[in-house]
């Protein structure tokens, strides 16, 4: 395994951010000698070139763009390591790492996590809002301990179980020739523009992916990054939605929409908590575990 040191991955981030030797020299009062000596060092170790050397300055390579891609993430999980046990210190006695969708972002966890909190005060909650997809990759990537994400978004090789269940509605302006009806198919809504979520997003894949069942096709006009954008788009009239029920709940009093139940099946959609395997959870985050799911570790539902 090669053998990497910290003062020359520091001094090889000074060179990408300056682009030359000589200002990273400075940035890191060293020698001009000793930088390039270290940077050869570093060339011959890796076994390739890591920069350009031009006549005003230097440029990465290919690999040195990949050096330093990881040698930021180096300094990144240094800097987290040395936070998190800081913490400990200050008398922090667990940490658990949690990544979930915005739907369980803001329908759910904010009662879940402070209960759990009330309960266990000397854990830390690492809450990281993701996509669905996002979520799962970092599951199996071991980035996080457990996930929240929509059911029908493919997650083979993680253990699931039922988290909570919400229900779609159709959001409209108050004056959009929707927005009478007490409850509408999505297909009756196809011929609008619509707002959605970013194209990653399992909420516009479901969307999507149903419409086209339908032999229909959604007239796509905004795409935003937020159930909020999304609800303040649809306020000035830019279109209309797709959101659960209880993230448009608190908004519609202040905002000029209203919303229209779907009669669709799809639309009463289940949210799982995903891990790779209960018995591998440390302690704290298997408390996590059995607080989010109320149900015993040995029932997985897939």
């Amino acid at each position: 395994m090669m053998r990497f040191d910290f003062i020359t991955l520091r001094l090889f981030i000074a060179i990408a951010d300056e682009r030359s030797l000589t200002a990273a020299a400075n940035r890191e009062n060293m020698a001009l000698a000793a930088v390039s000596k270290r940077i050869s060092d570093l060339e011959s170790m890796v076994g390739t070139p890591l920069l350009y050397r031009r006549p005003r300055g230097v440029e990465l390579t290919p690999a040195g763009h990949a050096m330093l891609h990881h040698a930021r993430n180096v300094f990144d999980q240094l800097q987290r390591l040395s936070a998190d046990l800081s913490e400990y210190s200050e008398g922090v006695r667990g940490h658990v790492r949690l990544h979930a969708n915005t739907s369980a972002v803001i329908q759910f966890l904010p009662d879940d996590l402070a209960q759990f909190s009330a309960e266990y005060p000397g854990i830390k909650i690492d809450l990281e809002e993701k996509l669905s997809t996002e979520v799962i990759s970092a599951v199996k990537d071991n980035l996080t301990d457990i996930g929240i994400f929509s059911r029908h978004i493919p997650s083979d090789g993680l253990q699931t179980f039922s988290y909570r269940t919400d229900q779609l509605v159709l959001v409209t302006p108050q004056d959009h020739p929707l927005a009478g009806n007490e409850a509408i198919f999505l297909a009756a809504a196809t011929d609008y523009d619509f707002i959605g979520l970013e194209q990653g997003s399992s909420l516009h894949q479901l969307v999507s992916s149903q419409a086209r069942q339908q032999q229909k096709s959604l007239h796509t006009r905004i795409q935003v990054r937020s159930f909020e954008g999304i609800l303040h788009m649809i306020d000035r009239g830019m279109g209309i939605g797709v959101l659960p029920e209880k993230s448009v709940r608190s908004h519609l009093a202040s905002l000029n929409i209203c919303t229209v139940p779907l009669k669709d099946d799809w639309a009463h959609r289940e949210l799982v908590v995903g891990i790779k395997d209960v018995d591998t959870l440390s302690s704290i985050s298997k408390h996590m575990f059995l607080h989010l799911t109320k149900t015993t570790s040995s029932n997985p539902l897939t």
